[in-house]
């Protein structure tokens, strides 16, 4: 066999499983309507879950940016690309945490693989919820903790595992705070409870609750009234807020901890200046505009309801995000396909994303779609029913 002819093989096999992945064009901006592979179609499967990404002051400020600072740092935050622009967004995003700091990465992926390691390491023990995002379970793996998954959301079993573990030196649990591919919130005041009952520390990703749920849209610990003191929290600037980036909010003590021990922060360039001028005038308009969240739930409630009315099967949600569960790869991909004939984008999510079997659609609304757009979806969803 040629030396690249395996290649080929784990390609083959992964068209087989129904599993093969493919990159498809788009060549606008995310709005409600995208031009995809040369075509218009309802946009069902974007985290520009405000449409801040187009939002008019959001692009003069990056526009400005630009103009003042380049389109690029052109150095890690460590050697020259400190921009004063990151300054002034993390300031902005402890404020709207409720944290004494923030540390800004250059995503969330990053942010999550860096600070897992430096919370929990060998000798220590990780709880993460059997449903968390790839990002934490990598950041567990890079930890060389041991780690111990708990039943999705199940509060008593990870008491139980808690009870069980007192022999390590520390504890970190870990958990979404929106469960990105069901849409559900984790039972975060349950969690803090035991966290605090049992001295361990507690770390929510909360990529997709920040934005959206919450006063001022300030994210999952808000949403619950927590104390945000106890708690460090993670999120993405690359969602509802519409740039890109991931920051980690919590005490001063423990972002002077990761400017000088998390590797995904050492040893990569800074962001663009549009970048960070563009997500902290986002923040603000977040903060200034209660209606485009309003305007996002209430889109959602209106295609969930059309859904199931038509006989499609959506996992009980409780945000933005929307799962029809289809089962099988191969049928998620032919609905998805038939969805798109129709004029709907609606990507097919399959395994390792999701577990096996659980194959779907995941929906996701933008409050800035218009209601033709929702009801050209619901038309299509209509036109295919299996």
């Amino acid at each position: 066999m040629e030396s690249h002819d395996w290649l080929d093989t784990e390609c083959a096999a992964l068209e087989q499983a129904g599993l093969r992945r493919h990159l498809r064009t788009v060549m606008s901006a995310p709005t409600g309507t995208i031009h995809l592979d040369g075509r218009d179609v309802v946009l069902l499967g974007s985290n520009n879950y405000l449409g801040l990404s187009t939002h008019p002051q959001v692009i003069t400020a990056a526009i400005e940016a630009t103009r003042n600072f380049g389109t690029g740092a052109s150095g890690s935050r460590l050697i020259s690309g400190n921009n004063e622009l990151y300054t002034t967004l993390e300031a902005n995003l402890a404020k709207t945490k409720n944290t004494e700091a923030a540390l800004v990465f250059s995503s969330g992926y990053a942010a999550n693989t860096s600070i897992i390691p430096i919370l929990a390491s060998e000798g220590d023990l990780i709880l993460s919820d059997a449903l968390n995002h790839a990002s934490i379970i990598d950041g567990c793996r890079l930890s060389r903790a041991t780690k111990k998954v708990y039943r999705h959301c199940d509060v008593e079993h990870l008491k139980a595992l808690l009870s069980e573990s007192t022999a390590f030196r520390r504890r970190l649990i870990v958990t979404d705070g929106v469960f990105s591919m069901d849409g559900n919130i984790a039972p975060l005041p349950d969690i803090y409870e035991v966290a605090t009952h049992y001295e361990a520390m507690l770390l929510v990703d909360d990529a997709h609750g920040f934005g959206v749920l919450g006063k001022d849209g300030s994210g999952t610990v808000a949403h619950f009234g927590l104390d945000s003191e106890g708690i460090i929290q993670m999120g993405t600037l690359s969602k509802a807020v519409g740039a890109l980036g991931g920051y980690i909010a919590g005490s001063r003590a423990l972002v002077e901890l990761l400017i000088n021990k998390a590797r995904g922060f050492i040893f990569t360039t800074g962001l663009p200046p549009a970048t960070l001028a563009a997500a902290n005038t986002a923040l603000d308009v977040i903060r200034s505009s209660p209606e485009l969240r309003q305007r996002l739930f209430s889109h959602a409630e209106h295609l969930k309801t059309a859904l199931i009315n038509l006989g499609y099967t959506l996992l009980p949600s409780e945000t933005q995000i929307l799962p029809v569960v289809l089962g099988s790869p191969q049928r998620a991909t032919n609905i998805a396909d038939a969805l798109l004939a129709e004029g709907v984008f609606a990507p097919a999510i399959r395994p390792p994303a999701v577990p096996p079997d659980t194959s779907r659609l995941r929906l996701a609304v933008m409050a800035t779609h218009t209601e033709t757009e929702i009801h050209k979806a619901i038309a299509g969803f209509a036109a295919v029913i299996p």
